[in-house]
This record gives C-alpha cells, sequence and structure tokens, in this order.
C-alpha cells in the first residue's frame, strides 16, 4: 500500500481476494467519519463518529481480559436490536450490516466455532447506532469462581479472609463486562457439547460476554448510489426538491460525458503516437536494409544517401516552382546552393604551401641510443633528420651557455673597475 494509491486501486484487486466491503474512515476539521461501501457496485453509507473508544483502551480497563487467538479464526455472530422502522434508510442498513459477516444456519452451526459477537443497536431517539464486540464463554452453572478453581486443584490464597466461606461465596469486585452475575437471564441448555471443561450436552450452562472492543457510536449521514459517486439517495441534515435534484443529476451526465470525451481523446492520442512509432521503426529498418546492401555492393558505396537527399530537394524546389510560379530564393532553399562535389585543387601556377614538422624530443641521449643498433631500411631518411637537428639544437645551446658566461664575467669586470681595491673573482 502507498501514499498515492486512491479507491479505485483498491476496488480493482478486491475481486481476486474475495472481499466484499470495505470500511473506510476519514478525518476532518468537523468529525470523523466512517464510510461503509459494498463492491463491486455499492451502495455507500456514510456516518458519522461521536464517540468510540480503541481496542487496547477497552482490553486496559478489563482484569482479565480474553484475548485468545483461536477465537478470531471464525467470524463473529451478528446481533442486531431496534432495526425494526418503516424507513427506507432502516431497512437498507439492515441489510448492509447483515451482508457484512456471513449468514449462519442454526441447524448446522458448531457452537465451538462461534467465540465472538458483534452487538448493533439502533437508538430511534438519538438515532445513533452503538456497536460493541464481545468474547462468548459458556461455564456450567451451580459453582463459584473459588470452587472451580478448588475443583482444578489449585491453592487458593486465604491471607485476606476471615473465613473460607467468604472465598467460596465470593462473586463482585469484577467490572460490568466480566461480572459473573449468572441467573435465567443467561442460562441455556446446551443442545451441542462443547470443548470446555463441563459443558455437556443436555447440560445447563451459563453465557457469559467479555468486551473486546472497539466501541463505536455511529450516525447515518447519507446513503449514495455506487462507489461514494452516485445519486444520493438518503441525507440526514439536507433535503432537495425535484428540481434541484433533477438539476444535480444533469450536471453529473454533463461531467460524466465531458470525461468520456477527454478518456476518448487520450485513447486517439494514445493510437496516433503509437502509428508514428511504428511508422518510423519502420522507415529505420529500411535505412538499415539500404545500408546493408550498400555495403555489400564495392562498386558504390556511399552515394545512395546523397543521390535521395538531392532527388527530395530538387523535388521541393519543382513542387515550389508548380504551386507558386516563380522561382524560390536561395535562403528558402540552401542546401540546394551548396555543392556535393570536392574541392577544386589550385592553378598550376601556385606552389602549393607544405607545413614543417619538427620532432618533439625530450631526451637527446635517448634519442640517439634507440638508433644506435637499427639497422638500413625503411625510415632511414627521416633517422638522419632527427640526428641533425638534436646536433643543432644541442650546438646552439653551448654557444648560448657560452655566451651568457662572457656577458656575465664583463659585467663583474666593470663592477670591479667602479670600487677598487677589491680583486676580481675568477
Amino acid at each position: 500500500m502507498r501514499r498515492k494509491n486512491v479507491l479505485k486501486d483498491f476496488v480493482s484487486i478486491a475481486g481476486p481476494l474475495n472481499v466484499s466491503h470495505f470500511i473506510v474512515f476519514t478525518k476532518n476539521e468537523a468529525a470523523i467519519n466512517m464510510r461503509l461501501i459494498r463492491l463491486p457496485r455499492g451502495p455507500t453509507m456514510t456516518f458519522k463518529v461521536h464517540s468510540y473508544a480503541l481496542l487496547r483502551d477497552v482490553v486496559g480497563a478489563l482484569k482479565r481480559p480474553n484475548m485468545e487467538g483461536r477465537q478470531f479464526k471464525h467470524h463473529p455472530l451478528l446481533v442486531m436490536n431496534g432495526f425494526s422502522g418503516d424507513g427506507m434508510h432502516l431497512k437498507l442498513m439492515t441489510t448492509m450490516f447483515q451482508n457484512l459477516f456471513p449468514s449462519i444456519n442454526v441447524n448446522t452451526v458448531k457452537l465451538n466455532d462461534i467465540r465472538r459477537c458483534v452487538l448493533l443497536n439502533y437508538n430511534a431517539d438519538t438515532k445513533t447506532v452503538d456497536f460493541r464486540h464481545y468474547n462468548i464463554r459458556a461455564v456450567p452453572v451451580g459453582m463459584s469462581r473459588g470452587i472451580k478453581k478448588v475443583v482444578r486443584g489449585k491453592i487458593p490464597d486465604l491471607g485476606h479472609y476471615d473465613d473460607i466461606s467468604e472465598y467460596l461465596m465470593k462473586g463482585g469486585n469484577l467490572s460490568e463486562s466480566e461480572a459473573e452475575l449468572d441467573g435465567p437471564h443467561n442460562e441455556v441448555e446446551l443442545p451441542q457439547a462443547m470443548a470446555s471443561r463441563g459443558n455437556m450436552k443436555t447440560a445447563k450452562s451459563a453465557i457469559r460476554l467479555t468486551e473486546i472492543g472497539p466501541r463505536m457510536s455511529l450516525q447515518l449521514v447519507k446513503i449514495e448510489e455506487g462507489m461514494a459517486e452516485g445519486n444520493i439517495l438518503y441525507h440526514e441534515f439536507i433535503k432537495k426538491t425535484e428540481e434541484e435534484v433533477a438539476a444535480t443529476q444533469a450536471m453529473r451526465k454533463k461531467k460524466q460525458k465531458q470525461k468520456e470525451q477527454r478518456k476518448h481523446k487520450q485513447q486517439e492520442d494514445v493510437r496516433k503516437k503509437e502509428e508514428e512509432k511504428d511508422e518510423a521503426k519502420a522507415r529505420s529498418l529500411k535505412g538499415m536494409k539500404a545500408a546493408a546492401e550498400r555495403k555489400k555492393d564495392p562498386e558504390n558505396p556511399g552515394d545512395g544517401d546523397d543521390v535521395e537527399d538531392a532527388n527530395e530537394e530538387m523535388g521541393d524546389i519543382d513542387y515550389y516552382r508548380a504551386e507558386v510560379g516563380e522561382e524560390p530564393e536561395p535562403e528558402l532553399f540552401p542546401s540546394s546552393n551548396t555543392s556535393r562535389t570536392k574541392r577544386k585543387s589550385a592553378p598550376p601556377n601556385v606552389t602549393p604551401h607544405k607545413r614543417t614538422k619538427f620532432s618533439k624530443v625530450k631526451d637527446v641521449g635517448q634519442k640517439e641510443r634507440g638508433f644506435k643498433g637499427d639497422k638500413q631500411g625503411k625510415g632511414d631518411a627521416g633517422r638522419k633528420r632527427g640526428h641533425e637537428q638534436t646536433e643543432k639544437a644541442e650546438m646552439s645551446y653551448m654557444d648560448r651557455r657560452k655566451k651568457y658566461k662572457l656577458k656575465k664575467k664583463k659585467l663583474a669586470e666593470k663592477k670591479m673597475k667602479r670600487r677598487p681595491g677589491r680583486k676580481t673573482r675568477k
């Protein structure tokens, strides 16, 4: 999942994963909203969350929470209360919640699989739905918690009691969600044997609920067709006339039509680009084939492109003459003025200029050593010229050195003449 994913991305993969509903929570400056979406064609129900308590908050308030992992392997049992109104939105809301959980056949269901239940209570006065989530546990009746510990072989701690009867008759000091207040209201006769100890078939057991969480208080705001983008079937706060509904539908149809036009145009543009791409590919393959054929023909290499370019250029000039009726200006077709022939040679009475190449010698001794053992043959004249140039360079360097020393000596003699009493350094 990425931040840039939208609702359509999840809808596209919901089918292969057998996802039937989406529950989407959003938050704005006003309130927290919950959207219940039926896939793949809606409807969408939007609820306002008045209050809520997270699972960790509910479990943290219990003295002995029951969070065993086996209870989450099967879907919970749905219990609904107060959804017997005549309003269309109540019937649709009832159907939506019923389809949110798999149906249960009371004749074939296994009691060991039913470990949880979801309670939905509709309050007609406040128009809110209370959501609760409980763990279901069946225990044999007629024994308190202290007696059960003694029967199981556990040693109780009696340090806080004056008499053992206080321990055996203890039943309070528990929260509302985990109190063991057994009575006719929660005692049932089991039609099947259960895996827990003491729950036998046709025996009486007490059904106890331990809240798991979370808690929510919801209010229905609106019902829409489709995936949150269709007509509004019901709205709690906004009531529209038939004219306003018709205008809204017309505007929605107009937007849908514009969207389809944009989509069609995009498809056409994509198709044109694909055709241009195929044409360019075909031209490229044709040129590669022609180049391969020219390489195979040694008598006429490289003339095909020049001839084709010249023919295309002349075709443009002829087309201009036929359409306009006059000669084109040189600036329109500059490539036609450029000559494709070779450069003309110089007149016979002009002597061609030739640049003199000077050899770059870094180490004269190394250069001379390299030619001592060479045999006479190809390149011998070049070697001789190289030797002559190095000798001239060496002689000129020695002459400059001697002149520099003589000049320095003369300057020293002049200084000594100006300052009598000092001897000249040899």
